[in-house]
């Protein structure tokens, strides 16, 4: 019972971060989706740094998990693929390609930074 009342005040943490994030970018439709592109990989390096720092399962659960889950928006970015896909296939490819490209290496990053924590 604990940890999911850990995961989910986490998530509603990590939805509010994003919300207001997507807020503060101006709204995107046939160009790059800047804000979930920010999020996506800024949540990559921080699941990483907190996945290196070996955290406490409670902990690992409300940060990594919960806020973690909350805040990054794979389906979001799905739906904004789909879309680049039928607008603009070089802002397609860019956007798969800098998204998982860019947050593997985040998150690699982040693995690093955490461990040294």
């Amino acid at each position: 019972m604990i940890e999911t009342l850990l995961v989910g005040s986490g998530a509603a943490i990590g939805a509010m971060l994003r919300f207001t994030l997507n807020n503060y970018f101006e709204p995107q439709t046939k160009r790059l989706p800047k804000s979930t592109f920010f999020i996506n990989l800024t949540g990559s390096l921080l699941l990483g740094i907190f996945f290196g720092m070996h955290l406490s399962d409670p902990i690992y659960l409300f940060l990594g998990t919960g806020i973690m889950g909350g805040y990054t928006t794979f389906s979001t970015y799905n739906f904004e693929l789909f879309v680049l896909w039928k607008n603009d296939r070089s802002m397609f490819y860019r956007y798969l390609f800098g998204s998982y490209g860019l947050g593997m290496l985040l998150s690699f990053i982040g693995i690093v930074i955490g461990s040294k924590l």
